[in-house]
């Protein structure tokens, strides 16, 4: 059990009950989902009962009025089992809810948080594009103001909930003289139909048929990944939509900026990921090499094994410490950039080591998918891809200790 004598009872509470509905719900079924890239409309369904879908949203807007840190518990524990069921939280929460709660008129929040919030609807976060990935200044989806709307046009791939989602915050470029800079970028909320309809009928969330649908968006094929299998990503289409002016988000023009905000949050929350991934993996590493026997032993009493034990749980405790110290400042209204992109670098890379250790410690069994650290490292390695690279943290981080010195010299 982790012992974290700074969180408060309730954030203790939070985590009881995120642990168990992941041992009790996710995990029978989590190894099946992923050999089968399907996405788990049940489990999302009872995730949105409980209030992770809208963790750290106001009660008023229909969320579960959690506090930051609680909702960072949420994404760890859910992690701790599947991470396809974690980024699925993460991403509908901090990149297709956050920017209409911080950047929205009252009137966009009071339209679309609600649905979002209390997991109805899934969200997403158009952002990426073919030549626009880390260099996401370099936004080429192109926004023609006529009359009371836009006309968009452009492609976003790599978008989680492409497919099943039906609100999304999008980008596009709305002053054409300054291609190749993050000037001139618009953020909107576009809308459509889930890719599941009749699924999310069945089931009973996943699809607000009374929500109107903005002409021109729809979501291409599935992608096939290494990795966060049951969690639905594709590229999201936008061809000739048409976005109403009351859609805009945030002041025109301030697109990047925002955006770059809502980074920030999200690297929070890859790390929590993350953290929960590596933590997930030494759990399993604890229980295998106890039962495991060789020459007459259990592995657990090898001194090689304990050195690879006690760095994994060494390291895991720095990860969280950084991942909930970034969660705390954000909480409590205080900078939190630098701290974000530390947490979401050492804990992404530190997933990676875990697992990949977790699978040697596994031996032959750990390549199997008999156990679940052959997955764990499948899923480990885009956190140190998504929500900015290893190498973009870096550059953030950086760029903050530095200050004023790279704006001279870089």
């Amino acid at each position: 059990m982790i012992d974290i004598p700074y969180l408060t009872d309730q954030q203790h509470q939070v985590r009881e009950i995120a642990r168990g509905f992941a041992e009790r719900e996710i995990r029978p079924v989590a190894r099946d989902l992923d050999r089968e890239a399907r996405f788990p409309w049940a489990t999302v369904k009872q995730m949105g009962e409980l209030g992770f879908m809208g963790a750290p949203w106001p009660v008023e807007l229909e969320g579960a009025g959690m506090d930051y840190l609680s909702y960072v518990i949420v994404v760890e524990e859910l992690a701790r089992v599947d991470a396809s069921h974690s980024i699925t939280v993460s991403a509908h929460t901090t990149l297709g809810t956050s920017p209409i709660v911080n950047f929205g008129t009252e009137e966009q929040k009071q339209r679309f948080v609600p649905l979002l919030a209390s997991g109805r609807v899934l969200g997403g976060f158009g952002l990426t594009e073919p030549g626009a990935g880390s260099d996401a200044g370099g936004t080429q989806t192109v926004a023609v103001e006529k009359g009371d709307h836009y006309v968009l046009t452009g492609s976003k791939i790599f978008i989680t909930h492409a497919g099943v989602g039906e609100i999304f915050v999008v980008t596009a470029r709305t002053d054409p003289t300054s291609a190749r800079s993050g000037r001139g970028i618009t953020s909107f909320i576009v809308t459509k139909d889930t890719v599941d309809v009749d699924t999310c009928t069945a089931v009973g969330i996943g699809h607000a048929p009374d929500l109107p649908k903005t002409p021109g968006v729809k979501a291409a094929k599935k992608e096939d990944k290494l990795g966060w299998r049951a969690s639905d990503t594709r590229e999201l289409i936008l061809q000739e939509a048409i976005v109403p002016k009351e859609n805009v988000l945030g002041e025109p023009g301030m697109g990047f900026v925002n955006f770059l905000k809502t980074l920030d949050d999200g690297r929070i929350g890859v790390g929590a990921l993350s953290l929960g991934l590596a933590q997930g993996a030494l759990d399993e590493c604890l229980k295998y090499t106890a039962e495991r026997q060789q020459f007459g032993r259990p592995i657990a009493s090898f001194q090689a094994v304990h050195f690879a034990l006690a760095d994994m749980a060494t390291e895991i405790e720095a990860a969280r410490h950084l991942v909930y110290y970034a969660g705390w400042l954000r909480q409590n209204g205080k900078p939190y950039k630098k701290a974000a992109a530390m947490a979401k670098l050492f804990a992404s890379e530190l997933a990676t080591r875990a697992t990949i250790k977790a699978v040697q410690l596994h031996g032959g069994y750990g390549y199997t998918t008999e156990y679940p650290v052959e997955r764990m490292m499948r899923d480990a390695k885009v956190g140190e891809i998504g929500e900015g690279t290893s190498e973009i943290q870096r550059i953030v981080i950086a760029r903050e200790l530095l200050g004023d010195v790279v704006a001279v010299t870089g």
